[in-house]
């Protein structure tokens, strides 16, 4: 078997693999044994039919998908061991080409390691941190803007921002270096060309703009300048209020319209407190990435962004439209949106392992409420009952989703209490 080896990072090693003759027929072979042992054919015990009859039975389609897999699996295994590769998830596959006449096998592999992260520092991270305080103008604000909806605070998975929604985006100048400077920023209060950008968009969506920032912007090297920029919308969040009114107080079960105000603050804290720690903990997983040496599997940065485009897609088609129109309105190529989609899921997966790295390190674990806590969390989310949300992760097989949601909460709450907090008294940063 001859095996060229690419050292593509400290995490990913590429195998693309010659496999012989002989392991290709015998691959087939095999296929058609697997094949006959579940055929009933009058005069022969199962499995052991000749080929010449198995063949007449079966479709070459099946024959051929059961090929591939014996023979590929095997041709893996034995690279795994001759090059002293061990995988930590599983492969990316490209370029098969596995054929029985004349016989041939070749496919190109990239096997995942083991991440690589050397952390810096990441106690002490200073970052600034908005107020969690709510005014009576903010409540009488929110219920005026939100009447008639019971209070809850949700993050925005179902509709586009609109003016009043909380967003933390990413903004980017093309042709910098670096993962571009996050915002929390209440949309219709920033600056004109931003909340513009903003209104329409959907959490996670990425969509290249011209800005012009205000000669008063917080980031000084960029007041008063026209970019290019790429925003990434990592999150939106809308307070949803009821209307307040006694008897829909009363229908609420509290007393009247002053004890629902009452109610109406607390919620609007709660909201405002889960939106700072968002906040916060996206500078200070930046700034650790940053500072850190991290090398991650690109078979698990393609799988997330892979992901991605298969869900816009669908939902593109669902509006009978493509991904390269989905492009063209958002300023950028297919490629450009490819790409900027495979530079957030790296992005993402980065923070994932410096997460699970920080995690080990400091001894956590995981208890009962850490996943109650997200799993309330994701049910909002979702709409449905905790009980429903349970039974849609096992659906998906998505359980470990949960695991990673209470970890990554777990690991930000801790950076957080041992950051370097500098308080701003009222705006958000943008």
């Amino acid at each position: 078997m001859q095996i060229t080896r690419e050292d593509l990072n400290p995490a990913t090693v590429q195998l693309h693999i010659v496999v012989p003759e002989a392991m290709v027929l015998e691959g087939y072979a095999k296929a058609y044994k697997d094949a006959a042992k579940d055929l009933k054919i009058p005069g022969f015990r199962p499995g052991t039919a000749p080929r010449s009859v198995v063949e007449k039975a079966v479709s070459p389609e099946f024959i051929q998908d059961r090929a591939t897999d014996i023979v590929m699996n095997r041709a893996y295994r034995e690279a795994l061991k001759r090059e002293n590769l061990t995988p930590y998830s599983q492969p990316g596959v490209s370029d098969v080409t596995i054929a029985q006449d004349p016989p041939k096998g070749e496919f190109t592999i990239k096997v995942p390691l083991a991440p690589v992260v050397k952390l810096t520092e990441y106690t002490g991270i200073k970052a600034i941190q908005p107020t969690s305080a709510v005014s009576d103008a903010d409540v009488q604000n929110q219920i005026e803007v939100l009447r008639k909806r019971e209070a809850k605070r949700e993050q925005i998975t179902d509709r586009k921002v609109i003016e009043g929604d909380v967003a933390v985006v990413n903004i980017k100048i093309e042709g910098q270096e670096g993962d571009g400077r996050n915002f929390m920023s209440v949309v219709g209060k920033t600056f004109p060309s931003l909340d513009e950008a903003l209104i329409g968009m959907a959490a996670e969506e990425v969509k290249v703009v011209e800005l012009t920032f205000p000669e008063t912007f917080d980031e000084k090297d960029w007041a008063n300048q026209t970019h290019r920029c790429r925003l990434t919308l990592r999150s939106v969040s809308a307070m949803k209020l009821p209307d307040l009114d006694d008897d829909f107080a009363q229908s609420l079960g509290f007393g009247n319209e002053e004890e629902l105000t009452g109610r109406v603050r607390a919620l609007l804290e709660e909201a405002r407190v889960s939106m700072v720690h968002e906040y916060v903990s996206e500078q200070i997983m930046g700034e650790i990435v940053k500072a850190s040496e991290i090398h991650v599997p690109l078979t698990m940065v393609e799988a997330v962004a892979g992901q991605q485009l298969r869900d816009l897609a669908q939902a593109q088609a669902e509006k009978k439209s493509s991904l390269a129109e989905y492009a063209q309105e958002k300023g950028m190529t297919l490629e450009e949106l490819q790409k900027a989609i495979m530079d957030e899921s790296r992005v993402q997966v980065e923070r994932a392992v410096v997460a699970q790295e920080i995690f080990k390190k400091e001894g956590m674990k995981l208890n009962n409420e850490d996943f109650n806590r997200e799993l309330f969390d994701m049910a909002r989310e979702y709409r449905v009952t905790p009980d429903e949300m349970v039974a849609l992760l096992k659906k998906n097989n998505a359980l470990d989703e949960l695991r990673n949601r209470a970890l990554y909460r777990k690991v930000t709450d801790f950076l957080i209490k041992e950051a370097d907090l500098q308080e701003l008294p009222d705006e958000a940063t943008a």
